[in-house]
């Protein structure tokens, strides 16, 4: 029927499915995610968490005297800022008065030279300071973390619709990987219901994962929850860093790039236990606000390009649906990865980088959590 309900007919039904077929004119097209599943394993830090220093990077050679003589010079140097300003030395590292405390890092812009310094091996996270001892204590809060580039027309979209989309791009991080009801464990209706109800493979994907998860199928790929009954999150606060990105895609489509790791904090479900161990999960999900007059796609939903995940402490080829960090004696128990050494806190390395870097290797190490 048509709009005014009058009959179509039938030269012009047959002509519109040739071009849906065929890809010509102006039938819209069923979107598909064009690298849903890039290789990559998921990154567990194996080690106990107290010798730190056994599971760093391996050094890095050096020359003959002139090595030796800049650190001499550097270590005078820094002995000379401790006794000017012992407090401010201690803020880099997030201490504080053996805490958290520290200057928060301005806005992630641009992706950072290297990695965050190291800070001393003795601060432990507890349960009042779950981000102690670690880079993201300097970290903004949830969302406020993910960092929105100034819109401007792309596409088939004007300045304001692409503000919209990107803030609605952001939404759907916070609902996917922020919501405290998806970390507990409870389905991302929110987050799902963003997805375009046309995609199939992906809807597909997302039917699967949560009936039977499995390495293809994984949920992890694209939000993250822990099972209530093992593993509860310290505090109300998830650190974030990352940054959104924007050009325009296939069919003058607005393409957004995420990239964002997020820290949680986690003790076990069970009572009694102070130990604090922090689940790292770096993702980088690419979505297409498709122009709903060249793609079939509902309003207020986007088309999935691509997503990667790489995790810390999370469990490695451990496909139950659920982040499982390790604790304790099991902790303490597991043998090193025989993957990649990585740093989880690093954002200086793209995602395909760290993606082609993990490839089949096995279970990676990480130098901290």
């Amino acid at each position: 029927m048509g709009k005014d309900g009058e009959s179509i007919p039938d030269e012009e039904w047959e002509r519109f499915l040739r071009e849906a077929e065929t890809g010509t004119g102006s039938a819209p097209k069923e979107p598909s995610a064009r690298a849903r599943m890039v290789t990559q394993r998921l990154r567990e830090q194996t080690a106990p968490p107290a010798p730190w220093r056994s599971y760093q990077a391996p050094p890095r050679r050096r020359g003959g005297g002139r090595a030796w003589y800049v650190v001499g010079l550097l270590l005078a140097v820094a002995l000379l800022v401790v006794a000017l300003g012992p407090g401010r030395v201690a803020g880099w590292f997030g201490a504080g008065d053996g805490g958290d405390e520290g200057t928060p890092l301005a806005a992630e812009t641009q992706r950072p030279d290297g990695p965050p310094p190291t800070g001393p091996a003795s601060l432990r996270p507890t349960l009042d300071q779950p981000f102690r001892g670690s880079p993201a204590a300097r970290w903004a809060d949830g969302s406020a973390g993910i960092t929105l580039p100034e819109a401007r027309a792309t596409g088939w979209m004007s300045k304001n619709e692409v503000a919209k989309a990107l803030k609605k791009s952001r939404d759907f991080l916070a609902a996917s990987s922020l919501d405290p009801a998806v970390l507990r464990g409870e389905r991302p209706r929110e987050a799902i219901a963003m997805l375009n109800p046309h995609q199939k493979d992906v809807q597909d994907y997302v039917a699967t994962a949560f009936r039977a998860p499995s390495r293809e199928n994984d949920p992890l790929l694209l939000f993250s929850r822990f099972e209530k009954s093992k593993v509860r999150l310290v505090g109300d606060v998830v650190k974030t860093r990352g940054r959104i990105t924007f050009g325009e895609g296939e069919r003058g489509a607005l393409e957004v790039t995420t990239d964002v790791t997020y820290v949680y904090p986690v003790t076990p479900a069970a009572g009694g236990s102070d130990e604090v161990v922090r689940t790292i999960v770096r993702r980088e999900v690419v979505m297409s606000w498709d122009d709903p007059e060249k793609v079939y796609i509902d309003p207020g939903t986007f088309s999935l390009v691509s997503y990667k995940v790489d995790s810390t402490n999370g469990g490695c080829d451990t496909f139950t649906g659920y982040l499982t960090p390790a604790f304790g004696a099991e902790r303490a128990a597991s043998p090193p990865g025989d993957g990649a050494v990585v740093d989880p806190y690093d954002r200086s390395t793209s995602m395909d980088a760290r993606m082609r870097e993990a490839g089949d290797a096995g279970c990676g190490t990480a130098t901290r959590s």
